[in-house]
């Protein structure tokens, strides 16, 4: 994917707020910090890149996404410590992302998640490698003896086992591919062509590229800069870490999260259930906000609201509503606040 004038604007363009909240909930999985707020807004795309992709953050969010993708949630998420020190590893650069895969397919997670050589190996190239098994019978059955232990050849190598089923996948020549296209619809939002995807792949395996080059190429071209001008319903997961990052300024606790989602997830249309969480949160007595009688310029405040909230200036009719409203005296902050979060802007980022 080549970029000339416009590449060049992207590594110019200034962060607003709505940028970069786009921006980390595609790669952090969550909305900015406060701290990230006041060190990115105003900074160019190309600092944020430079700084935020290969952090830990990062990586650790990559890694919720991998497992996600596997299914590995919940009672299924790996707890060894050679998963748990995954993001530490990617981000010192002493794993690689083919190797970190590598990994999760190798946990006892995995194992119990597709029970069997029959589901273990569908999953493994289907997923890893896009195949159709049922168009590849005799691979797949070629996969489910080495599974159990018997010599063959299988994806064009030995193996015998169920860890060389893994690692014949994860060396095949479509592997990399498959995992460039899956990643590109996850981040852009759009399919990448399969040419471009075996163009990034070739560089990828000579050496000449990582992930992470690839990926900071990505975010610096047109179709990235597409996806920065539209708007996506947020999952429930990233609704769930949204609400306590702008709430309390952190990650929900892995407890926290996983009984909200849960909850979510169970709704044919969480947006009832949403609102309901939120104005639980806000009407107890875990979230600060100010006294009303100290807001000296209500307007101000209120702007600031929108800006991290739904990532934009409000409106002058907008303003203008929202600070009559406060001057109403049933009216509290926190009832500005769940209007905002309850906005149907806040669902989508």
């Amino acid at each position: 994917m080549m970029r000339g004038t416009l590449g060049t604007m992207l590594d110019e363009m200034i962060l607003d707020d709505g940028f970069l909240r786009c921006m980390s909930l595609d790669f952090l999985g969550r909305p900015p910090l406060e701290s990230e707020r006041r060190r990115f807004v105003g900074k160019s795309i190309a600092t944020f890149s430079a700084e935020v992709l290969g952090s830990r953050d990062f990586w650790s969010h990559w890694l919720d996404e991998q497992l996600y993708y596997f299914l590995l949630i919940d009672n299924f998420r790996p707890a060894g410590e050679r998963i748990q020190a995954m993001p530490a590893e990617l981000e010192a650069e002493r794993l690689s992302v083919s190797q970190a895969l590598r990994q999760i397919l190798l946990s006892s997670s995995f194992e119990l998640r597709n029970p069997g050589a029959d589901t273990f190996v569908t999953v493994v190239i289907e997923q890893l490698l896009g195949i159709n098994v049922q168009k590849n019978a005799r691979e797949l059955e070629i996969g489910k003896r080495a599974y159990d232990g018997h010599k063959g050849t299988f994806l064009g190598r030995e193996a015998s086992s169920q860890s060389d089923v893994i690692r014949n996948a994860v060396e095949d020549e479509r592997f990399w591919p498959e995992f460039l296209e899956r990643e590109f619809q996850r981040i852009v939002r759009r399919e990448l062509p399969r040419r471009e995807s075996q163009s990034w792949a070739r560089r990828i395996r000579s050496g000449e590229w990582t992930y992470l080059q690839v990926l900071r190429d990505w975010v610096m071209g047109e179709a990235y800069a597409e996806r920065l001008s539209q708007r996506s319903p947020i999952s429930n997961r990233l609704f769930v870490r949204s609400v306590f990052v702008d709430l309390f300024d952190r990650l929900p606790e892995r407890s926290e999260a996983r009984r909200m989602r849960s909850a979510l997830d169970g709704m044919g249309d969480s947006a009832p259930l949403r609102s309901v969480l939120v104005r639980l949160i806000l009407d107890s007595d875990q979230v600060e906000f100010p006294l009303k009688s100290s807001l000296d310029r209500p307007r101000d405040w209120i702007r600031a609201q929108f800006l991290r909230f739904l990532g934009r200036p409000p409106e002058a009719s907008e303003l203008e509503s929202f600070a009559e409203t406060l001057r109403q005296p049933a009216c509290r902050p926190a009832t500005v606040v769940y209007a905002l979060m309850t906005h149907h802007e806040y669902q989508l980022y």
